[in-house]
């Protein structure tokens, strides 16, 4: 497999298969909506998109980076978002890198959303597409996201069949710039065990899928191929 790891700004063409990466913030957070219970996640363009699309779909929830703000009802946290009952709802979710790295390659064949909690599902995805190219985007810090890239190059391993060993990314991650403010509470809208949620290897079993519906870049869970070449452990 050929992997490239660029930041969105370094996206100069649409691949044919994306891997966007977002640990610390959204795709952690969205592998947790689905767990609880979440139909699908729409990934807006902005905050006013994303109460817009509120106004007009009141059953929706929406949630955004940060503190609480009027018209959202979430904010972008594992920790305070695995107590919400999301079950069959529709979640808003707008987010300072995550989101806009996905739209950044919604033309993409194949566009696939992670984090640590759903590695090993989102690079079976890749090893039963076969995926000879695959873009990882690092969506944090301008690509520099150290807990991004080293749970890019995790995934691009384990999709390559190598049996990388998951401690020295997750370690990376760990040690992170975006780690350190949770932790310090420099980052609002957050709760105490966010880093230690954010790092759970394989926490759920499937992998996130988007793609565009009616004109919405739509993420579902994607169940994980089961025995689709697996790399060894």
């Amino acid at each position: 497999m050929d992997a490239r790891f660029l930041g969105i700004t370094e996206l100069t063409e649409v691949p044919s298969v994306a891997v966007v990466v977002d640990v610390m913030r959204a795709y952690t957070v969205a592998a947790w909506a689905f767990a609880r219970g979440a139909e699908r996640i729409v990934l807006a363009a902005s905050l006013d998109e994303a109460l817009a699309l509120r106004t007009r779909h009141p059953e929706w929830v929406a949630l955004k980076d940060g503190p609480p703000a009027p018209g959202f009802d979430l904010v972008n946290s594992p920790g305070l978002l695995r107590s919400a009952d999301l079950t069959g709802r529709t979640v808003v979710q707008k987010t300072t890198a995550g989101t806009v790295g996905a739209l950044a390659v919604k033309d993409a064949e194949l566009v696939l959303c992670a984090g640590f909690v759903v590695a090993e599902a989102t690079a079976r995805v890749l090893r039963a597409r076969a995926a000879g190219a695959v873009t990882f985007v690092v969506t944090g810090e301008d690509g520099r996201a150290d807990e991004d890239l080293a749970c890019a190059e995790y995934v691009a391993g384990r999709a390559a069949g190598t049996g990388t060993d998951a401690a020295g990314f997750l370690r990376r991650a760990g040690a992170s710039r975006a780690a350190a403010e949770l932790t310090q509470g420099v980052r609002e809208g957050a709760h105490p065990d966010d880093v230690a949620l954010r790092l759970e290897l394989d926490r759920f079993p499937f992998a996130m899928v988007a793609t565009l519906e009616d004109s919405l870049m739509v993420l579902r869970a994607h169940p994980a191929p089961a025995g689709a070449g697996d790399a060894a452990n």
